[in-house]
């Protein structure tokens, strides 16, 4: 048996200990770079679509997409640990689907990108000119001012990421549980009795619900914060996937049970300014960690150096905000909806081919693996094509 000293024994315990310490903050902080991700401008839109589609159908769209979502995240932590090297989407694509493959990616990330950036100054603008005037007049000084002040933080990169988000993370939950317990006495529950008598309105939620829980971007973001922790992805990824779906279903009965179908676009304006800090917070983390991932798929996969990918990340951002705002060309529900359906669609399926050639051409042993199941692959390809169908037809 080996022996040691006092000394010797508590030099080692301390450093287990601060070895424990580190691993729970790292694993904590993924989470929270997963979770603020997707909780951002979608959630703000759910009550309102819901409120087209009835609520009980609302409910299915958020649970059913959720859990694809789950599994889809999970598909791709497999993919980001079977592979060597720093890469964003763009990257793994054409790793493992060649230049095709990294072309479509790199379309579906842009339009995700840019458009989720977009929604997110707009949104932004638009809460903020309500909090802060108490209308919506002043959308576009305010979306400015939000705009400077993001990408000044996005310029500074991951460290600051990794600062803030569990904080920011920390509030988004806080005020939605606030919001959930101070509207619950106040909710008219004959409005969860409504139903859309028209049946493809209850598939109208389907882009808001899925842009609102994308967040494949995070992913890599993860993994480099997990460095030499990537034992740990798999449960962050669930944890980090689960808690949306269950902030989401608690936001949507205390707004859509308060307001019904006069539900705004924009859902925390129908309940006054303090619960819009809601908005304020989550376009806040979201567009952070969204920013970062864009100026790294220039940076990783495309070799470029940081000061012009920074350039090229916000400057179309600042371009179609402008116009969008000076030129009223979308809503926001629009906006959010087609982005969800298109580039989601898209790279899930892309996500779905890349798994089956990672497990035959993988690099490295990864610290988890999903099984190929057939059935649920074709259900997942199915749902992503079909909302991109009826995106355009209806």
């Amino acid at each position: 048996m080996t022996k040691c000293s006092k000394t010797g024994c508590f030099w080692h315990a301390e450093n287990s200990k601060n070895f424990h310490a580190e691993g729970k903050r790292l694993y904590l902080s993924a989470i929270a770079t997963l979770t603020g991700t997707i909780i951002g401008a979608g959630i703000l839109g759910i009550p309102y679509v819901i409120a087209k589609s009835g609520f009980w159908a609302g409910m299915l769209n958020i649970l059913i997409l959720g859990a694809l979502i789950l599994f889809v995240n999970l598909y791709l932590g497999e993919i980001i640990l079977r592979t060597k090297g720093r890469h964003q989407l763009p990257g793994y694509a054409e790793k493992y689907l060649g230049k095709k493959g990294k072309i479509l990616m790199v379309i579906s990330s842009l339009i995700f990108l840019y458009g989720a950036l977009t929604a997110y100054v707009l949104g932004e603008g638009e809460v903020l000119s309500f909090v802060f005037l108490g209308s919506t007049q002043f959308t576009l000084l305010f979306g400015l001012i939000f705009f400077i002040i993001m990408a000044v933080l996005v310029y500074f990169g991951l460290k600051t990421l990794e600062r803030c988000e569990p904080i920011g993370l920390g509030i988004v939950s806080a005020i939605i549980l606030l919001i959930f317990f101070f509207f619950l006495p106040k909710i008219n529950w004959h409005n969860f009795s409504f139903m859309s008598s028209n049946p493809i309105n209850w598939f109208m939620p389907y882009g808001v619900i899925l842009f609102a829980f994308l967040a494949l971007s995070a992913l890599p973001e993860m993994r480099e914060e997990l460095a030499k922790n990537e034992r740990m992805l798999k449960k962050a990824i669930i944890i980090g996937s689960v808690i949306p779906i269950i902030l989401y279903i608690l936001f949507t009965i205390a707004v859509y049970g308060f307001a019904g179908q006069a539900t705004p676009e924009i859902a925390t304006t129908a309940l006054g300014k303090l619960p819009s800090a809601l908005a304020i917070f989550t376009m806040f983390t979201a567009f952070f960690a969204l920013g970062i991932a864009l100026k790294e798929v220039f940076m990783f996969d495309f070799k470029i150096k940081h000061d012009k990918a920074f350039l090229l990340a916000m400057a179309p951002v600042l371009v179609l905000s402008l116009l969008i705002i000076i030129f009223n060309l979308l809503d926001f529900i629009k906006i959010i909806s087609l982005i969800g359906s298109v580039a989601g669609g898209l790279a899930g399926i892309l996500i779905l081919l890349m798994l089956r050639k990672a497990k035959k051409e993988g690099e490295r042993k990864p610290e988890y693996s999903i099984p190929l199941n057939w059935s649920l692959i074709i259900i997942l390809a199915i749902i992503f094509v079909a909302g991109i169908v009826y995106q355009f037809v209806f």
